[in-house]
């Protein structure tokens, strides 16, 4: 179905006389009522010339439109801020925002990180095969990890010298035969240093 020039009249006829846009639809035929809303949006004949909808509507806003504007330019008044007891004030960042003890927690890139309590659990023997095995590590990055190298990081994330192990790993293990040592200890090991 094309828009005609005698099917646009036909609409805008129908349109100004305050018919709606189904009954406009049923009596081009062809057409869809939102097909006629569409092309009465596109010629602007959204505002309706006769008394029929939305003109008595636009009339009853003119009326009220003075009324709402006197509301409006009077202010209310803005509600007291609560006081904060200066004992309880929490430590403010840069922004303005409260910082929690898990913000607290976290460590900037590059700062040294704490002693890790598992490092105490790690007995000398391993640290020292781990030690000398990183003396041989590939030195891989992130990028040339495979499933069959030692993901082991080494180093700290936030500087350019961190790497991983990269030697052949140990069979169903992501880590090689060093690492796997230091990462995956037996139960009863880790119950007896404990004691």
């Amino acid at each position: 179905m094309s828009w005609t020039d005698e099917r646009v009249e036909t609409l805008k006829k129908m349109w100004g006389e305050g018919q709606s846009a189904s009954q406009i639809a049923k009596e081009l035929g062809g057409v869809t009522r939102n097909a006629v809303i569409g092309k009465v949006h596109r010629l602007g004949l959204s505002n309706r010339a006769g008394s029929g909808g939305n003109a008595g509507k636009a009339a009853a806003k003119e009326k009220a439109a003075p009324k709402m504007e006197t509301k409006a330019a009077v202010k209310p008044k803005p509600a007291a801020k609560p006081k904060l007891d200066t004992k309880q004030t929490p430590d403010l960042d840069e922004n303005g925002i409260p910082i929690s003890a898990a913000r607290r927690a976290i460590i900037p890139a590059g700062q040294p990180l704490p002693p890790q309590p598992s490092a105490n659990e790690i007995s000398p023997e391993a640290l020292a095969k781990v030690n000398e095995i990183e003396k041989s590590a590939k030195r891989l990055s992130l990028m040339e990890l495979t499933e069959k190298t030692c993901k082991w990081p080494v180093g700290d994330p936030a500087t350019p010298d961190f790497w991983f192990c990269g030697l052949p790993v140990q069979q169903g293990k992501p880590y090689c035969e060093a690492h796997v040592g230091v990462a995956f200890q037996p139960m009863s090991t880790r119950r007896d240093r404990r004691r």
